[in-house]
């Protein structure tokens, strides 16, 4: 089951990238060292929930 997911900057906190996942496979939260363009430099994004 494919499951649309947000990735939230770690420091500043706005959610940058919007992604999907099987959670079927992938049980464990995504984290990612993504592009941030506030703070113009690569932080962890980490996998938060998208209001449908």
């Amino acid at each position: 089951m494919t499951v649309k997911i947000g990735l939230k900057c770690s420091e500043c906190g706005d959610i940058n990238y919007t992604t999907t996942k099987n959670s079927k496979t992938v049980t464990e939260k995504v984290e990612l060292s993504k592009y941030c363009a506030r703070l113009k430099k690569h932080t962890i994004h980490k996998e938060v929930k998208l209001k449908s």
